[in-house]
This record gives C-alpha cells, sequence and structure tokens, in this order.
C-alpha cells in the first residue's frame, strides 16, 4: 500500500481519543491533520469543543481548526470545500492527509460527494421557520415524517436544523433530501481512502467523558460560554449546538449547582456519543475498527507502509 496516494479518514466517538490517535499517525507517516468536526471549525470555542491545544498542533501542522466565527454559517458543503483544498495541497507537499473527527456527515460528503440543492426562496424558509417556532421541534419533526417518510430513519428526531432543512428541501423541491444526495458524484476514488474507526469500550467511555467535562471546567468552559452568550448569536446558527452552553447559562442564572451542571453536560455528551455510534453502525459498516488498547500496535504496523 503506498499512503502517499492515500488519504486517511479517523472517525470514533466523542472523548475516544481521535485526536492523539491522529497525532501519534500523523508522527509515523510524514501526514498532516485535516478537523473533521462541525464544533471544532470555531475560533470562540475552543475548550468547550475539545479542540487540539498549542502543543499538540505544534507537534503536527493541523488544518481548519478554529478559523470560522461562530456568528458565522457553515455548512457541509462549505466544509467540503475546504477540506479538498486542504487535501491537494497536502498531497501536493507529499505528505499525507489525515482526517480526523466525529462529525459523520463531513465523512459521507468526502467518500460519496455532497449535491447541490436549489436554495427555497426566503419567504418560504421563513415561513417555516416560523411553523417550526410556532409548534415546537416535536410537532414539526413528525410533520416532516408524513410529508418526507424516507428522513424518518435518517434524521435525530432531536436536530432541529437538518429537521428544518429536509422539510424546506421537500416543501421546494418536492423531493426528498435524500433522493437528492442519491444523485451526488464524489471527487475521490473509493480506494483512495483508508477508513479507521476508535472502537471504544462503553464503559470506559462514560468514566473519559466525565473526566474531560471535569478538566474542561477547570481549564474555563464557563467564561467561555459565558463569552459566546454575551455576543447574542442567532439561534440558526449551528455554533449554539456546542454541548455545554445551554447547561452553563442556567448556572451563571443560578439555576443549576456546578455539581449539576457537570452532570448535565456529562449527560449530553455520552447522547452525542450513543447517536454517533448510531451513525456508524448504519454508516460506516465497511471501515476497520480498531480497539482502543490497540491503537499503539496498529501504528507501529502501518508506519511501515510510509
Amino acid at each position: 500500500m503506498d499512503l502517499k496516494s492515500k488519504i486517511i479518514l479517523i472517525s470514533g466517538p466523542t472523548a475516544s481519543g481521535k485526536s492523539k490517535f491522529a497525532i501519534s499517525l500523523a508522527k509515523n507517516i510524514n501526514g498532516e491533520i485535516i478537523n473533521a468536526d462541525s464544533m471544532q471549525v470555531f475560533k470562540e470555542l475552543k475548550i468547550l469543543t475539545a479542540r487540539p491545544n498549542l502543543k499538540d498542533t505544534n507537534k503536527i501542522k493541523h488544518h481548519l481548526y478554529g478559523y470560522k466565527s461562530v456568528k458565522e454559517n457553515y455548512s457541509v458543503g462549505d466544509w467540503l470545500k475546504d477540506s479538498k483544498i486542504k487535501i491537494f495541497n497536502i498531497k501536493k507537499k507529499n505528505k499525507v492527509p489525515i482526517l480526523v473527527g466525529g462529525t459523520g456527515l463531513y465523512f459521507k460528503a468526502l467518500i460519496d460527494g455532497i449535491v447541490k440543492i436549489p436554495n427555497a426562496p426566503i419567504s418560504i424558509r421563513n415561513k417555516i421557520r416560523q411553523k417550526h417556532i410556532k409548534i415546537g421541534q416535536n410537532k414539526f419533526y413528525s410533520e416532516l415524517i408524513k410529508l418526507d417518510p424516507i428522513s424518518k430513519n435518517m434524521i435525530n428526531k432531536n436536530d432541529s436544523q437538518r429537521t428544518i432543512r429536509a422539510f424546506e428541501v421537500k416543501k421546494f423541491t418536492k423531493k426528498s433530501l435524500f433522493d437528492w444526495y442519491k444523485g451526488t458524484s464524489p471527487d475521490f476514488k473509493k480506494n483512495e481512502f483508508v477508513k479507521l474507526y476508535i472502537d471504544y469500550p462503553r464503559t470506559e467511555l462514560l468514566k473519559q467523558i466525565s473526566k474531560r467535562t471535569d478538566a474542561m471546567i477547570k481549564e474555563g468552559a464557563i467564561i467561555e460560554a459565558d463569552r459566546f452568550n454575551k455576543l447574542k448569536i442567532s439561534k440558526d446558527l449551528s455554533s449554539n449546538k456546542v454541548i455545554g452552553l445551554i447547561e452553563i447559562k442556567d448556572y451563571l442564572n443560578k439555576k443549576i449547582s456546578l455539581k449539576d451542571l457537570k452532570e448535565k453536560i456529562s449527560i449530553k455528551t455520552r447522547q452525542y456519543a450513543k447517536r454517533q455510534l448510531t451513525w456508524s453502525r448504519g454508516q460506516m459498516s465497511e471501515w476497520q475498527k480498531i480497539k482502543y488498547s490497540d491503537l499503539k500496535t496498529f501504528i507501529k504496523k502501518f508506519a511501515k507502509y510510509a
């Protein structure tokens, strides 16, 4: 296997050690790292998104981390365009691109391509958003399933942003968002990708999530979230989805204790990890699963191809 002709993809649930694994691998195969996490793109949210620190980024070149403002909308299409440029530039230097993150849609877009869906007029979009505000996410999601049954097993019932998007696409184009996806054509060949998924034991993962939550609080997550909340970011923007923002706001408003804050963030993170695992079972079945305990051994074996 000629690694210089490959693009390495590393995924796994949150807190599974993806970033550290990517850095170790990059050192051994002359690689550079590209972010594939939708929340780690925001420059104002470093601690809550568990972005690699300066110590890590000084060891190995990192791309697409902390370079977008929380005030900007950043889509899968935006990331795909940016990541393709980085991949080509890294390959030009005879280095190996290593994409790491937990956002399944990013990897899907990179592997399968992304379709250009006609944008609905602003009047239709506003009308749909007002409907969502009026009836709430639960009822709106039920209406989406009636309108577009294909969406049922494809969108998490709590994901308001994707629910709204699927609704407006079906309403405007009369075609399901997921039927549009079927018409995509990728920019890379399937055999260019080496797809690695970190298989982390569930009980250990839960412990790791709690430990990381404690570390985030100690590192200044409360101050970071307070600064973000003072920016009064539009509710439509994806940066609002960062876990911990709502909970810290409740803590600062004295609605919950510090102990409750840590527990609520840990619970939400565990729920997120569960959604990632569900996605991986459905969308990443062909990825090579590597047990967390075998990562060091894997790197040594893999480095032989460099």
